[in-house]
């Protein structure tokens, strides 16, 4: 309590140099076990509490679920409201969920050779009808309705569930064509033109114009600075999450999960924006 009270005085009689640093590594999900989202929002939500001026986000993700990328963009809007800048820095690969949760900042810095793009929304299951026939596995299913095995692995899906997915995927891919165009105030139509599920560098990002500037993390914190009128170098205050030992104990059991649901755990092939059925 006392350090908290003599660091608020600090910063009232000299000038307050502080930029916060709240990064977002990894698969954006929000799993009890792996709340990843979670604690992004909640880094933000004390940058807010700590009365810093000006955030950084870096983002270094291939994508992850709907929900969990649209509640970092929702958090960071917020802290927006309360007049506090934020400027976004795209490290290795900013894709899919990534971008949702970019273009949510004032300011949009890349690397050249960025990963990003993406722009889409996929949902997925195995067919393995064929393998339970041949170890002699058969199914009954008792349901309340037609569609609540829509994703059933047991069965191919019907005209009638293909249809009702797609108006789904088409309706969430509509919101994150929207949100793109909107916070980046361009025409949707130019939007889609990119906006199909191809990923891209940051340099050709930046001539479709979802970045800004090509620059590093050090440039995105000497805008974020600048913003905040902070003359010489910024106090950067890292702020992000860290990971408990249990997910570092169970990466691997993650990693497990999502290939189940056809996300790669890895940088080598970049998963689009998920929809995942449960």
């Amino acid at each position: 309590m006392f350090k908290k009270s003599l660091n608020k005085l600090k910063y009232t009689l000299f000038e307050d140099r502080r930029v916060a640093l709240v990064k977002i590594e990894g698969i954006i999900i929000d799993m009890i076990n792996f709340p990843m989202a979670t604690r992004v929002i909640e880094a933000i939500e004390e940058v807010k509490k700590k009365e810093i001026k000006t955030m950084v986000l870096r983002i270094n993700s291939p994508g992850g679920t709907v929900g969990a990328s649209q509640e970092i963009f929702n958090a960071v809007k917020r802290i927006q409201k309360e007049g506090i800048k934020v400027v976004v820095s795209m490290g290795d690969v900013a894709a899919s969920g990534g971008v949702y949760t970019a273009v949510a900042g004032d300011k949009i810095y890349s690397n050249p050779g960025t990963i990003t793009g993406s722009i889409g929304v996929i949902i997925k299951t195995s067919v393995i009808k064929d393998l339970y026939q041949k170890i002699g596995v058969d199914h009954q299913i008792i349901k309340s309705g037609p569609y609540k095995d829509i994703l059933s692995n047991i069965r191919y899906l019907t005209d009638e569930e293909k249809k009702l997915l797609q108006d789904m995927i088409d309706d969430t891919y509509n919101q994150f064509l929207t949100t793109v165009a909107e916070n980046r105030k361009l025409d949707v139509e130019k939007v889609r033109d990119f906006a199909d599920g191809r990923i891209f560098t940051g340099q050709q990002a930046k001539e479709f114009g979802l970045v800004d500037e090509i620059g590093s993390l050090a440039d995105a914190v000497d805008e974020a600075a600048k913003l905040a009128e902070i003359t010489g170098k910024p106090d950067l205050i890292d702020m992000s999450p860290k990971k408990s030992l249990w997910q570092k104990f169970a990466n691997s059991s993650l990693a497990e999960v999502l290939e189940n649901f056809g996300v790669s755990s890895s940088y080598s092939g970049i998963p689009l924006w998920l929809m995942i059925g449960i």
